[in-house]
């Protein structure tokens, strides 16, 4: 996670995009960060999630969506649970692609011959609901962008 929250950072600067970051080491941890973002009020939250994180995603769309802060994840499995957007891999193309290479495997491939492969297929998914919720009106230019929309 350190090494995606730096490459996130680095993209971020050029952006003109400041990032806090307010990594999650410990679930104790979780009400303390919840009070610096209420204090802090930013424009928005992303989410790098882990298993830490995921183990904690009720609460964590819980205070999003009462303190009304738009909130970005890199899987579709947290705005279909109440999250507002994610940009991300699809993971059901890359497993069916992990499944295509261990075939080639199985069937006498070496592993040291087989190139090694970035994800190819990434997803849009916004949550309309979840919009509403917290009073976001979702441009119609992004809306068209989205590979999938839940109302």
């Amino acid at each position: 996670m350190a090494l995606e929250a730096k490459a996130t950072q680095d993209v971020a600067g050029p952006l003109g995009i400041t990032l806090q970051d307010r990594g999650l080491q410990d679930p104790n941890e979780l009400e303390v960060i919840f009070g610096v973002v209420s204090k802090d009020r930013p424009d928005g939250f992303l989410a790098l999630t882990d298993p830490v994180l995921n183990s904690y995603q009720k609460q964590i769309l819980d205070f999003l969506t009462k303190n009304r802060l738009p909130a970005i994840f890199e899987n579709q499995a947290w705005v279909e649970a109440g999250g507002l957007i994610s940009y991300g891999v699809n993971y059901a193309d890359a497993h069916r692609r992990a499944a295509t290479l261990m075939d080639k495997i199985l069937k006498g491939t070496k592993p040291a011959d087989i190139p090694v492969e970035q994800p190819t297929k990434f997803e849009l998914v916004i949550n309309l609901k979840t919009a509403k919720q917290i009073g976001l009106t979702i441009p119609d230019s992004v809306l068209f962008r989205a590979d999938k929309i839940i109302k």
